[in-house]
């Protein structure tokens, strides 16, 4: 399930069979163009990465909006306000909170969050839609399944 209105209606129907929610992290940063780039192509690629693992495990998560960040910003206001978002998912009857993200820094600040962090290394290329940046995205996304449902057990 996403967060749009369809997908809601659902979920408040069956809100004890829907115990996590997904929370991508996504980095944003203009100065540079390089790492403008580069920011904009993890965005695109952990887009298609969350979509995917929604598909995978649909009925038993939600996919939050993501959650966007300056990259210079301070880790510690971002984790007060990532905080304050799993406390508000925690209003619902949500058992695990589960931030996915491609950067590395926030493994630094993980003893900090009341959710869990999946850090999945990033892997650059020049076109997010070739079949081998498909198959690297597929194997994450299967690999990050099997993750997540070992929280269920």
């Amino acid at each position: 399930m996403k967060w749009r209105k369809s997908d809601l209606q659902t979920y408040v129907q069956a809100k004890e069979y829907i115990d996590t929610v997904i929370i991508p992290l996504i980095p944003f940063q203009m100065s540079g163009d390089a790492e403008a780039e580069k920011y904009a192509q993890q965005a695109e690629a952990m887009t298609i990465f969350a979509q995917d693992i929604e598909k995978e495990l649909t009925g038993r998560i939600m996919l939050a909006p993501p959650y966007h960040y300056l990259k210079s910003a301070k880790k510690e206001d971002e984790i007060n306000r990532l905080n304050a978002w799993g406390n508000e998912i925690t209003e619902q009857p949500f058992s695990h909170i589960l931030l996915i993200t491609f950067d590395s820094s926030w493994k630094k600040q993980e003893k900090d969050l009341s959710s869990h962090l999946l850090w999945m290394p990033a892997v650059q290329t020049e076109d997010i839609n070739s079949k081998e940046m498909q198959r690297i995205i597929r194997d994450q996304v299967g690999q990050t399944v099997e993750l997540i449902r070992s929280f269920w057990q």
